[in-house]
């Protein structure tokens, strides 16, 4: 399934991606020892490599640890590019036998004269070689990201292979639309949530990441400039131990942890070096990703946290939405404050901002509406019971998703668990519905309007499969909106 989209910034990612250096000695056995490569969800036994004698270890070598690090990976592992995988290089090293290599039979001729052994004086001569600089480079251009090229990242679940996927989204000459994916990253758990950011991380003015919350309580940052990485420039909290003796396991988790799978993530653009996350552990915690320490854990709400957003206009305001069906406003500045605190019908499954109003937000539920609040209402009144701008009765499931459109102010749309999306015109509290499809992705988990192409929303959900929807190009949609078209936008979306 696609469980989480996040659009880039045009100009933000690197024209042509780096590729990673091989891992290190240390990478490599952290990666063998790490428990989110064992499927059995046991660690590695311990006792047993505290008391493996060094004779032992070395008796093992450097070619059974490439075996070990290939048969880790390749049970999570799968090159969507190139269709290679790790499987079939743990194949090839058994099939090459690497341990008796020294062990030559005596009736094999090494060097032979025969003409199937037929070599060139140089590389210009040999036909296989000729065009090798030109593919190297036609391999440069299809790797380049072009400044007129929208890129999304999206967190995708297999049955055996977690990562995230880089999408170009890409127009071509004829007015035609293509969408392909670029490069992706494989992680170690199943990923719920995402956000990107421009944090420079490594330094610079800004920098092209993406933070991922997952099943685990840690919260990675992946450098999307990056080829071929195989482990995250930043984490976040996490397990610092874990020990399973006499069929109990024993968690030691790191300073200011999360203690529960996250489920929602929030970068602050104003203040680049801040994250909110949200946990099934009941808390939003605040981090600081240039030091990788949390700053602030808030414990307002007693059941699972499922989303939270900055405020667009006033960006020390955060809201946070649970399963203890209420949505709750605080300041960053004084995280001791209880609060405004708004009760809903159903548990939480989304919440956003209006962009075009500080004071506006809506939320999704599980029950499939959608209800509107002004926090000014809160404000004029704490003490009464908060009601809603507008309730909703967007969809026959859950709604998993909702986004509001850049440019055209009421504009909404919401996706659901019903495998529809539609758009809605929220004009003066009285929301009517302008357009709805069945992208065919099975169940909408998420979904997400383009900044750079306000009209262009991508959509995931649980097939695994990505589609983007040019919602201009419904006959109603632009005849309602299209006074707010401000850019070039693309003929079709696929």
């Amino acid at each position: 399934m696609i469980s989480s989209i996040s659009w880039l910034p045009k100009g933000a990612a690197n024209p042509v991606p780096a590729v990673a250096d091989p891992p290190s000695k240390e990478e490599i056995d952290e990666i063998v020892k790490s428990a989110a490569f064992d499927k059995s969800g046991q660690s590695d036994n311990e006792d047993g490599d505290e008391d493996m004698d060094d004779g032992a270890s070395n008796e093992a070598g450097e070619v059974a640890q490439a075996l070990e690090v290939a048969d880790a990976l390749g049970r999570t592992s799968n090159t969507a590019k190139s269709g290679t995988s790790f499987d079939s290089i743990t194949d090839g090293l058994r099939e090459l036998d690497m341990e008796n290599y020294d062990e030559e039979d005596d009736g094999i001729e090494l060097f032979s004269t025969g003409f199937g052994d037929l070599y060139y004086p140089s590389n210009d001569m040999d036909p296989y070689l000729k065009d090798k600089s030109d593919d190297d480079s036609e391999e440069v251009e299809d790797m380049t990201i072009n400044p007129t090229d929208a890129v999304l990242v999206c967190a995708h679940s297999g049955d055996e292979v977690s990562q995230l996927e880089v999408w170009i989204y890409e127009e071509t000459d004829d007015g035609d639309s293509n969408m392909y994916v670029h490069h992706d990253i494989i992680i170690s758990a199943n990923p719920l949530c995402t956000a990107w950011l421009d944090c420079p991380l490594k330094g610079g003015e800004k920098g092209n990441f993406v933070a991922v919350g997952s099943m685990e309580p840690s919260i990675e940052i992946w450098d999307l400039d990056i080829i071929d990485e195989v482990q995250p420039c930043v984490v976040l909290g996490g397990i610092a131990e874990r020990k399973e003796k006499k069929n109990k396991i024993s968690v030691k988790y790191k300073k200011d942890s999360h203690k529960g799978p996250v489920l929602g993530l929030a970068w602050n653009k104003e203040y680049r070096n801040i994250l909110a996350s949200a946990s099934a552990d009941k808390r939003v915690k605040i981090w600081d990703v240039a030091t990788g320490k949390c700053d602030i854990t808030m414990e307002h709400h007693t059941d699972k946290v499922q989303a939270v957003a900055w405020n667009h206009h006033a960006p020390r305001v955060i809201l946070s939405g649970s399963f203890d069906r209420s949505v709750v406003m605080k300041d960053g500045r004084v995280p001791e404050h209880s609060g405004y605190k708004w009760s809903v019908t159903a548990d939480v499954e989304s919440l956003a901002w209006d962009p075009h109003n500080q004071n506006l937000f809506v939320v999704s539920l599980e029950d499939g509406t959608v209800q509107g609040f002004d926090v000014r209402a809160a404000k004029s009144d704490a003490t009464s019971e908060l009601k809603p701008s507008f309730t909703l009765h967007a969809h026959d499931k859950a709604v998993c998703t909702v986004s509001y459109n850049p440019s055209a102010p009421n504009l909404l749309a919401t996706g659901s668990e019903d495998k529809m999306v539609k758009l809605w015109d929220l004009s003066n509290n009285q929301p009517s519905c302008v357009a709805s499809t069945n992208p065919k992705v099975g169940a909408i988990f998420s979904m997400s309007f383009s900044e750079d192409s306000p009209f262009l929303l991508a959509m995931g959900g649980s097939k695994g499969k990505l589609k983007a929807w040019d919602v201009l190009s419904d006959d109603r949609v632009h005849q309602r909106f299209g006074n707010y078209i401000k850019r070039k936008i693309p003929q079709s979306g696929s």
